[in-house]
């Protein structure tokens, strides 16, 4: 596992889909689809790297009412249609570790990177964001997620 490092993120323009039930269950190639088709069909440029943000946490809410939304930025004018939405995401201050792994394996991720940002004198200023930089490639049974974990951090 890389070591946690803070980062800058710009500001952008994500299109994304709201979505409610457990992290794990989030139907997440017909979403991409979904997002993909909308901005070739608004003729706008689609960010490379689709994202998730998850709005709660899956150890107090319970999993069948945790949200997130599945998201790509993208530059140009466009409009929401057909359950996609659009909203500006500000510039951000983000704690980032990279993930290569199992699922499974993403509490050990976020409890190294949630305890290196405690003891860099920082907290949580928004939910976290998992930037995925390849699709999953299934080894010996088992789904390998390539993931870039951001935590949204202000000084304490």
């Amino acid at each position: 596992m890389a070591s946690p490092k803070f980062e800058s993120r710009k500001a952008a323009d994500l299109a994304y889909i709201e979505h409610r039930g457990p992290y794990d269950k989030v139907p997440w190639e017909a979403y991409i689809e979904r997002l993909y088709g909308w901005a070739k069909n608004q003729k706008v440029m689609p960010g490379f790297y689709p994202m998730g943000i998850y709005l709660d946490e899956p150890r107090t809410c319970d999993p069948m009412n945790c949200r997130s939304e599945i998201a790509i930025p993208f530059k140009g004018k466009a409009k929401e249609e057909a359950g996609i939405k659009i909203r500006h995401m500000p510039a951000l201050k983000v704690a980032t570790i990279s993930h290569k792994g199992p699922g499974s394996e993403f509490q050990n991720t976020y409890n190294t990177l949630t305890s290196w940002i405690d003891k860099k004198g920082y907290i949580l200023a928004g939910p976290p964001m998992e930037v995925y930089s390849k699709k999953p490639e299934v080894m010996n049974g088992v789904t390998i997620l390539y993931a870039k974990v951001m935590m949204p951090v202000k000084k304490k």
